[in-house]
């Protein structure tokens, strides 16, 4: 594999940090208009409940931090048959920011300690670069999707203001503390 550039590496992970931020936003976001009702309601079928996902991203997460970056603090697990909102909210955010310090290093500098992600114990491990960040939003993505459609499919529907907030993209990294947005100086 051939090495980044220094600069272009550190742009990778300020931009990473940025990145999963509004991703970790938007998962606070949907707890935060979700009905109450809707956490622990019975999904048809064989499907989580939605405490029961949000529990699910935030213990993964926690998965990804004590196998690639050994030396952070992992976060506490989750129960998924006990955690309320607001203790998924406050975990979500503290595992946010565990990966927010392991993509920093793994992508922001050269004497990084992060040499390989790992995604699991049975999963080959990749090289650090830009497909860990992918890998990491598209697997949160994927359940926000599906909390989505569970609140819906349970009667609990997200106001318009949760589904339009998760796309405002702008406003998310002016909360999450880059004024510039997508693009701007992160």
């Amino acid at each position: 594999m051939t090495a980044r550039p220094q600069k272009v590496h550190t742009q990778l992970g300020r931009a990473a940090v940025g990145i999963f931020a509004a991703n970790d936003r938007m998962n606070q976001i949907l707890i935060e208009h979700l009905d109450p009702a809707a956490w622990r309601a019975k999904p048809p079928g064989n499907a989580r409940a939605i405490a029961a996902i949000f529990t699910h991203m935030h213990n993964v997460r926690c998965k990804w931090v004590r196998l690639t970056a050994r030396h952070l603090k992992v976060p506490p697990q989750l129960s998924r048959a006990h955690c309320t909102p607001e203790q998924a909210r406050a975990g979500l955010a503290e595992s946010a920011a565990r990966c927010m310090e392991m993509l920093a290093e793994a992508l922001g500098s050269e004497g990084s300690r992060i040499e390989k992600f790992l995604r699991d114990g049975w999963a080959q491990p990749w090289p650090v670069g830009v497909e860990m960040l992918c890998y990491m939003i598209s697997h949160e993505a994927h359940h926000r999707g599906q909390v989505c459609m569970l609140a819906h499919q349970l009667g609990f529907p997200l106001p318009d203001k949760a589904g339009a907030g998760i796309w405002n993209w702008e406003k998310l990294w002016r909360e999450c503390g880059s004024p510039g947005g997508p693009g701007g100086d992160t």
